[in-house]
This record gives C-alpha cells, sequence and structure tokens, in this order.
C-alpha cells in the first residue's frame, strides 16, 4: 500500500506523538507460564478473585505484584461469576402447591392474615 501523506504530518493532525506509532509491545519471558498457572487455579477455584488468586501464586512461590495479577487478570477477561439466586421452590406435585394467574374475579385467593378476632374482642382462632 502506497502512502500518500508522511507519518509526521498524520500525526501532527491527529495530535498525537510519533513515538506511539513505533512502539513495540513487549512480553516478558515469565508471563505465559504465570498466566497459565492463573488460568488453572481459577479453573479450579472459580469463585475466588484476582486478590485470593494472587494470593496463592506467592504461595506457590511466584514473585509476582497484585497489580501485575490485575492487568493480566483483566487481560484473559477473567471475572468472578455473580451468585446465582436460588429459586424458591412451589411444592412438589403431591400437595398440588402450584401459583395461579387469576383469570377472573375470585379465581385466586389468598391469606393474609394470622389471626382474627370477633367484634367483642374475642381470638378467632389461627394459633
Amino acid at each position: 500500500m502506497r502512502r500518500t501523506c508522511s507519518e509526521r504530518r498524520v500525526c501532527k493532525v491527529l495530535g498525537q506523538p510519533r513515538s506511539t506509532q513505533r512502539y513495540a509491545v513487549r512480553t516478558r519471558d515469565d508471563e505465559r507460564p504465570l498466566v497459565q498457572r492463573m488460568l488453572a487455579l481459577a479453573r479450579r477455584h472459580p469463585r475466588y478473585g484476582y486478590r485470593r488468586i494472587w494470593a496463592l501464586l506467592r504461595q506457590d512461590g511466584y514473585r509476582v505484584n497484585v497489580k501485575r495479577v490485575y492487568r493480566l487478570w483483566r487481560k484473559e477477561g477473567l471475572k468472578v461469576p455473580r451468585k446465582r439466586r436460588e429459586k424458591r421452590r412451589l411444592g412438589h406435585s403431591g400437595n398440588g402447591c402450584v401459583r395461579h394467574r387469576a383469570e377472573r374475579i375470585n379465581h385466586v385467593w389468598c391469606y393474609d392474615f394470622v389471626s382474627d378476632q370477633t367484634v367483642d374482642g374475642r381470638s378467632t382462632g389461627g394459633r
């Protein structure tokens, strides 16, 4: 592909330093085994976050900074999965406890009281 403008002119128009065009990312030699171990620990302990994984890496003998673990954690796209709420059970088919939607007036009733009393103050049960 043929250039129509110089690198100097394009960088000046975009307002970005020319050094960013020549920047080459260097990865460390010890980073790949560290990432592999981090991924293995994350698979083994899915509820652990990056701080807990960092502590386990330190116990394994890796001399690693927590900021570096966080950077690699985000680079690998790891996240602690949200806890799923346990669905409340409605009972089993033996007692026929099924949640109904009202189809007409007075179709579905529910009890919203624990006890009641008569006009003269006596209890009607519900103990």
